[in-house]
């Protein structure tokens, strides 16, 4: 039943409740509902927590659980009937919350006690009636010190030797104010719930990943000789020192011979060509299996050990897919869809084809599929990888994935899973609804200044719930037309965008020495791809000349300031120039305002206007604007004048302090 007082339109919810809310610890998100009565009388509204392994199939009573218990408040005019609180959760697991609706007769007595006993009208009955609310709260009060303070206060109001008003002021002075804000009197309160969330540690919404190529590291060009772990484990000291926090390499398994890829996508492979490390499989063995020319299982532990000794966490690519040679194919033929020749189809995305790649068919044995799965991926959690990048998870079975990640986050709750989907809305919403902590975005394809806002304001507030943004600025799939120029302004300002909009995201080796040189012009494809052939990097030579300095501020400042690792608090700010963009973040006291210019081929310059009142200063007040990228400090107002060159600098990042 809709209960006593109604509550609707709850949020956040996730599929009408049935998969959780995501959230992390110690992140802020709003919690609303629509809540009303019949009537003039007051009304109080708030959300019960129950942590994770409490049973409450049989009921509870309302604040008796161990999570928090947060009085709501309206909106205000512009939404009537609507209640907000900011709640935040520091335990990691499977919550859930109920919203309680009740009635509040002290308030429903106090807002007609100021309006008549000032009047003169029923002076006396007015008391009385006010006495026995405070009467009947100090016996629900939780401890001797509430209900003395409000048995004082009954007893106050019904001193007939002190005046009406001073009797009123008894029954609100602060103390008594604050007895009922700890043991609110409810009157028929109705829960409406349980609505689920989910609260995993701080990596699965916040990081700054780095992709590169184990094999490429250490390579030779002639005669063509692949990296190795051992020397791909020298790269991750200089990677540390750039602030990454997650180091991600593309399949690290033996590589197919059947169709190899040559350079450029090509179906001709010379004898020493590698081949694409998505084209999974061969001889040598398959996903449980690394490639012989990185090495052995050991020196991927060195290798994992490394990282760990710089603060790196490994991301390993989990492509779910086969070469021709992988053992699957002749263990499990019924995983592969068969042609009517009798043939195994490999991969297509028209007019693209995939002829080293084998995709999988999942309805001809689903559950041998997830075990194997399971198998594969709990391998690689024993040796240390707690969080996998999955590729194209669009392309096979949604269910597969929701079954497969319910078995590992029954005994792994911190495992992480990102998606790389780039492809259409509802399929990318349900991906992370099923349990995907991450998500590649269309932020790639966003340069404009409305672009950007309207997409971040999606990704920040609706979508926030089930999917969490990773942003990367380049791939090996993906060479961005911003950057085909290679402007070295135009990589800062992606950089830029990238880092301080949303709490992760990554960026593709090479980027930082200005990678761009594409296959042709029309694609977004580089020029001989590392996808195909090794790409060692002088790294020492071109430090000089290179984004490190940059990207290295940048995961500081990220570091830094904790408003930088949340979603949700995110505000874009008005600024009037179509080729700039403003927005702030805020965490507790602290508020980051940050511009970016859009066009890196010429100075611009905008009024940016702030609503400080929103921001948490007064609306007249003048504050200490310090910027954390130039160092510089201002004097800012409601109205500042901003200019950004970029061939100097591209962006502020600026901390609103109150003026001493």
């Amino acid at each position: 039943m809709i209960g006593r007082y109604p509550s609707i339109d709850i949020s956040p919810v996730v599929e009408c409740g049935r998969y959780p809310v995501k959230a992390v610890t110690g992140e802020t998100f709003p919690v609303s509902v629509t809540a009303f009565r019949e009537g003039h009388d007051a009304m109080g509204v708030e959300v019960q927590f129950v942590p994770p392994g409490f049973d409450g199939a049989s009921g509870f009573t309302l604040g008796e659980p161990q999570g928090p218990l947060l009085r709501m408040h309206e909106v205000g005019p512009t939404q009537p009937d609507r209640w907000t609180v900011d709640a935040r959760l520091d335990a990691e697991g499977d919550w859930n919350y109920y919203i309680a609706t009740w009635g509040d007769p002290y308030e429903t007595w106090k807002h007609k006690a100021e309006i008549k006993l000032p009047a003169g009208i029923d002076v006396e009955l007015e008391l009385e009636e006010g006495a026995r609310v405070l009467d009947r709260a100090a016996e629900h009060a939780g401890n001797a010190h509430a209900r003395k303070v409000l048995t004082e206060g009954a007893a106050a109001m019904r001193d007939t030797a002190e005046t009406p008003e001073q009797r009123l002021y008894a029954a609100e002075a602060p103390a008594v104010q604050d007895a009922l804000r700890e043991f609110p009197l409810r009157e028929r309160p109705h829960l409406s719930g349980p609505w689920p969330v989910r609260v995993e540690r701080p990596r699965a919404l916040y990081g700054a990943w780095y992709e590169f190529f184990p094999r490429s590291e250490g390579a030779k060009l002639d005669p063509p000789r692949s990296g190795t772990f051992r020397t791909a484990a020298k790269r991750l000291p200089g990677v540390a020192a750039m602030g990454f926090d997650v180091v991600y390499l593309p399949p690290i398994h033996p590589i197919g011979h059947t169709f190899r890829k040559g350079p450029n996508n090509t179906l001709t492979p010379g004898p020493d060509d590698p081949g694409s490390p998505w084209a999974i499989g061969s001889e040598a063995g398959g996903h449980d299996t690394v490639h012989p020319d990185l090495g052995t299982m050991a020196d991927f532990e060195h290798f994992m050990s490394v990282a760990a000794a710089n603060g790196l966490e490994i991301a390993l690519d989990f492509a779910l897919q086969a070469a021709p040679d992988h053992p699957w194919v002749e263990a499990h033929p019924e995983w592969f869809v068969t042609r009517a020749d009798g043939s195994i189809a490999y991969a297509e995305n028209p007019p693209k084809k995939y002829q080293d790649i084998y995709p999988i068919a999942f309805d001809a044995d689903f559950n041998g599929l997830v075990d194997e799965c399971e198998r594969i991926l709990r391998l690689w959690m024993g040796k240390g990888v707690r969080i996998f990048r999955v590729d194209n998870p669009h392309t096979k079975a949604v269910e597969f994935w929701e079954v497969l990640f319910a078995r590992i986050y029954a005994t792994d709750p911190d495992v992480v899973f990102l998606a790389e989907a780039f492809t259409r809305p509802a399929m990318m919403r349900t991906l992370g609804t099923v349990g995907f902590q991450q998500s590649y975005t269309y932020f790639t394809w966003r340069n404009t200044k409305f672009e950007l806002e309207t997409y971040f304001t999606e990704l920040s507030t609706t979508a926030a719930d089930y999917m969490r943004p990773n942003c990367f600025v380049n791939t090996p799939d993906i060479n961005p037309f911003y950057l085909q120029s290679g402007n070295k302004a135009a990589f800062a300002i992606r950089a830029t965008l990238a880092a301080l909009l949303s709490p992760s995201y990554g960026v593709y080796a090479g980027f930082e020495i200005y990678e761009h040189k594409a296959l042709a012009p029309g694609k977004e494809e580089y020029l001989d791809s590392e996808k195909f052939q090794y790409r060692p990097r002088d790294w020492a030579a071109a430090s000089h000349t290179s984004l490190v300095p940059y990207l290295t501020m940048l995961n500081q400042i990220r570091r830094e300031h904790p408003a930088f690792h949340e979603l949700r608090n995110l505000r874009f700010e008005r600024i009037d120039n179509s080729q700039m963009i403003a927005f702030s973040k805020r965490h507790g006291d602290e508020v980051v305002v940050v511009t970016c210019v859009l066009d890196p081929n010429s100075p611009q310059a905008g009024t940016l206007e702030l609503d400080l009142e929103e921001l948490g200063f007064g609306s007249d007040e003048r504050v200490v604007a310090r910027d954390l990228i130039t160092g510089q400090t201002w004097a800012w107002g409601s109205h500042n004048y901003i200019r950004h060159d970029p061939s100097f600098t591209c962006a502020h990042a600026v901390v609103l302090e109150r003026m001493s």
